[in-house]
């Protein structure tokens, strides 16, 4: 359902791409890659965002289940991946030397659920506290 939409927004859009369908756990991930598809990630991953929407309530409206798919295009996710466990890396060493919780930046639901998962990995917890779209995630110390 989710690679028909897709297919169907790549052909109204004019894009050309390639669909990569994986399962991560217990999540359907989808991979556009190939062509063009800078547009669909936008600034700092918000056209992205709006577009797994979008296919998660595709998804919805034909199963009448909910989806926990997670969209990547171009590799936007797994490069920014990368640099938030990096960042994360940082931010508990600066915790653990310093013994003062850290209040990162706002982040999308991905980039927090990536810092969150470094976290509990690390032995130290974490927290998100704010609203959408200045919710933040906050690094305490163990």
């Amino acid at each position: 359902m989710a690679a028909d939409f897709l297919e169907e927004l790549l052909d109204i859009a004019d894009l050309d791409g390639d669909l990569d369908m994986d399962v991560e756990g217990n999540r359907a991930s989808v991979s556009l890659v190939g062509g063009d598809l800078g547009t669909l990630v936008g600034r700092d991953g918000e056209v992205l965002e709006a577009l797994q929407e979008l296919t998660r309530l595709a998804v919805y409206r034909e199963t009448g289940e909910r989806s926990r798919l997670m969209l990547d295009v171009d590799g936007f996710r797994a490069r920014r991946r990368d640099v938030l466990t990096r960042l994360a890396e940082e931010s508990i060493s600066q915790v653990r030397d310093s013994g003062q919780e850290l209040r990162l930046d706002p982040m999308s639901p991905f980039e927090r659920k990536v810092v969150h998962d470094a976290v509990a990995a690390a032995g130290l917890t974490s927290e998100s506290e704010g609203q959408e779209p200045n919710r933040r995630v906050v690094i305490l110390p163990g």
